[in-house]
């Protein structure tokens, strides 16, 4: 059952088994969880830069996270990754041979600019791009970087000046040093970055379920309460 109703009586009868401290914790990083912000990861094929990236996310307060697997299948290494995963949404293309393109798609449905990372001349000064609008950031394979499908449908291309022999930082250190950036402008100039009512009941409700133990024995009995009740 999916009903307004039915959810909201769920989330009561669930909360009877989570404590207080931890209702007061999901309140609070509820209030700083945003979807202004999102990750794009394409063909990431080392699975601790994955599990890092989407860990520095999430202590970010970045919820979504969009995995595009054409060549590579994406894989996450638990020990970098430190429970991490279960607070965030994870969204994968990987069923058509255009899982890119598919994945631009939703993204622009949704009202998201594209902003890919390259060290490319054409590329600007991280610093230099200002957050204004919902942003989708794109950070492409460890060897190769970013397909010619992101090069071609990109809105905005960004990179992170280099001062040294090295050409570029690791994935995860890049992906820390943009989204510290951006995620501070979003704070200090965005005023409608949190998120909605709506998302923000059906996260509490999704990580309530996530920290009862034996749920799935309680969603059992509440279902069979509630149709005993409502006939």
């Amino acid at each position: 059952m999916n009903s307004i109703s039915y959810q909201k009586e769920l989330l009561d009868y669930l909360s009877d088994y989570v404590t207080e401290n931890k209702k007061n914790r999901f309140e609070d990083i509820l209030s700083q969880r945003t979807r202004h912000l999102t990750i794009v990861l394409e063909d990431l094929f080392k699975a601790h830069n994955a599990s890092a990236v989407m860990r520095t996310a999430e202590a970010m307060g970045i919820q979504d996270i969009h995995v595009v697997e054409q060549r590579n299948a994406y894989d996450y290494n638990p020990y970098v990754l430190r429970g991490a995963g279960k607070w965030l949404t994870l969204h994968r293309y990987n069923e058509t041979d255009q899982n890119m393109k598919m994945c631009f798609s939703h993204l622009k449905k949704q009202g998201y600019q594209i902003l890919a990372t390259s060290p490319h001349e054409y590329a600007k000064d991280y610093k230099d791009f200002k957050i204004t609008k919902k942003t989708a950031l794109v950070f492409g394979a460890e060897e190769t970087g970013i397909s010619d499908y992101v090069k071609e449908h990109a809105d905005a291309f960004v990179k992170i000046p280099m001062r040294g022999f090295t050409e570029s930082f690791n994935i995860s250190v890049s992906a820390a040093i943009i989204l510290e950036e951006y995620n501070q402008q979003l704070r200090n100039k965005c005023k409608d970055y949190h998120l909605t009512q709506e998302e923000t009941f059906a996260l509490k409700l999704e990580w309530y379920q996530k920290m009862v133990p034996n749920v799935d024995s309680h969603l059992r009995a509440f279902e069979k309460s509630y149709r005993s009740r409502k006939g």
